[in-house]
């Protein structure tokens, strides 16, 4: 069951959101959004003006930090995204669901303001009977949202901006931009990396005997990524394969069915798909707050457990597919082998062998920092969970191995001390801190506790810079309160 979209021209009312915006705004002026800016303006080695921070990324966590930041106070920042507007992260991209998987009262990235929150936004434009009957908020409705929330509070995105290189120094890190003006150097004192998925590494594509990198690069290609933009028109009437049995496999065979594939096969190595989302058991208030201060041994164990255990697809996903006579599930049957062909892909398992116009592989993304080309100066300098276990288990969960630790504000830690002098002037906000924070950083449940603990710790870290300036401030300071009585002292 799909919820009424508000972009669909359903007989939705403009002018509720209209007044909601307003509402918004006054909000804003009562709690004082923004923040008069505090930061001491600090020069950078070019001799203009540093960016106190530079948060890479403008999806939903870009987007919300950004918030957070004019909330309290640090206003000289930039947010750059290499993606156009509304393209930023995955909700008009790859995200192929009709409906999100998180349940409807969630908030987080209103950041507290009952305004922007999802809710009010939907009751603005469908009523609160409207929202009574909404069972799931639709992906597009979702990124609509971000949008709207993103205006209404005033977030500055520059979009089709790609960083191409960080240098990390002991004040300032410089970063190598290239934008529609071309390219540019900057320097900031902080730098937030808020990719998304593939914000620590890439998306993973196993490797095949037969299956090289030109065969999944190019137009005409039909070996696929289920990140990838795909035309699925392409495949009408053909058949398409997936590898994977996640939401993101089934939400792409559904696409390719619905867009007029006649059949869709979907392969797994596991008998049977996984019955229970553990990660709904770590979604809580206690868990967000406190796993960072559990020692590395259980949390460690928590999420090795958690991604071992792996999720289901929402049942949705699986309906969706299932009304579709063309769809197939082989379970017990991971692939050996791919090959593409000049009109199609061979695809080879331990039991058959088949052959598809299109495959797809929605095997999800890895944490590699070495796979970041604009990291390339540091990433094998950086503490990694895999230096914090033994051996033994970095062998076990190799991919887990990979995942940066994290200091408590997301900070990039050094291997060994003084071998990346600034590196923990960056701050990872993206996929890779979920080993060292838990999933704060991408899912909607824990986005509101990250990008608030982010945006103390940046608070923070800028002020301790400058504390050679608070007492010369304070004595400085001239708040003249009894002037007006005869008790008033000049100073």
């Amino acid at each position: 069951m799909s919820p009424p979209s508000s972009t669909a021209g359903d007989g939705s009312r403009p002018s509720g959101l209209e007044a909601l915006a307003t509402e918004a705004r006054r909000d804003f002026e009562r709690m004082r959004y923004p923040a008069a800016n505090w930061v001491v303006p600090v020069e950078g080695p070019d001799g203009k003006p540093a960016l106190d921070v530079l948060v890479i990324g403008a999806g939903m966590c870009g987007q919300t930090l950004a918030l957070a930041l004019a909330r309290d106070g640090v206003r000289n920042v930039r947010i750059v995204d290499r993606a156009s507007r509304g393209r930023e992260g995955p909700w008009g991209t790859y995200a192929r669901m009709d409906t999100l998987r998180s349940p409807k009262h969630l908030t987080g990235p209103d950041l507290g303001f009952p305004a922007l929150t999802f809710r009010a936004w939907y009751e603005a434009q469908h009523g609160a009977d409207g929202w009574d009957r909404l069972y799931k908020i639709a992906t597009v409705d979702w990124l609509a949202y971000l949008l709207w929330v993103r205006d209404t509070a005033g977030v500055m995105i520059e979009n089709d901006v790609e960083v191409l290189d960080i240098e990390p120094g002991a004040d300032f890190a410089r970063v190598a931009l290239r934008g529609p003006s071309g390219h540019e150097s900057v320097y900031a004192r902080k730098i937030v990396l808020a990719g998304g998925r593939d914000g620590s590494g890439a998306s993973y594509i196993p490797s095949f005997p037969s299956l090289g990198a030109a065969h999944v690069q190019g137009g005409t290609r039909r070996v696929f990524h289920s990140s990838d933009d795909i035309d699925f028109a392409r495949f009408k009437g053909g058949r398409v394969g997936v590898l994977g049995a996640s939401a993101s496999a089934f939400d792409n065979a559904a696409v390719a069915l619905e867009a007029g594939a006649a059949e869709a096969h979907l392969f797994s190595r596991r008998p049977h798909l996984p019955q229970i989302n553990k990660s709904k058991g770590a979604s809580f208030p206690g868990f967000f707050h406190g796993f960072r201060d559990l020692d590395d041994d259980l949390r460690w164990r928590i999420y090795t457990y958690i991604s071992t255990e792996q999720t289901p697809p929402p049942h949705e996903s699986v309906l969706r597919c299932d009304r579709h006579a063309g769809f197939a599930i082989h379970f017990a049957e991971p692939w050996i082998d791919v090959a593409p062909e000049l009109d199609g892909v061979a695809v080879a398992t331990a039991t058959a062998r088949y052959r598809f116009d299109a495959i797809i592989m929605a095997t999800g993304f890895t944490v590699d920092l070495s796979m970041r080309s604009e990291l390339a100066r540091f990433h094998e300098k950086v503490l990694l969970w895999g230096d914090r276990v033994s051996s033994s288990e970095a062998a076990r969960y190799p991919q887990a191995a990979r995942f940066p630790y994290l200091g408590h504000g997301f900070e990039l830690i050094e291997r060994q001390p003084g071998a990346a002098p600034g590196v923990g002037n960056i701050h990872c906000f993206n996929w890779g801190v979920t080993f060292s924070h838990g999933a704060l950083a991408g899912d909607i449940p824990g986005v509101a506790d990250g990008v608030n603990r982010l945006a103390h710790a940046l608070v923070s870290g800028l002020f301790v810079a400058g504390a050679d300036g608070v007492l010369p401030a304070l004595q400085a300071h001239d708040d003249r309160e009894l002037e007006p009585t005869r008790y008033f002292l000049p100073r």
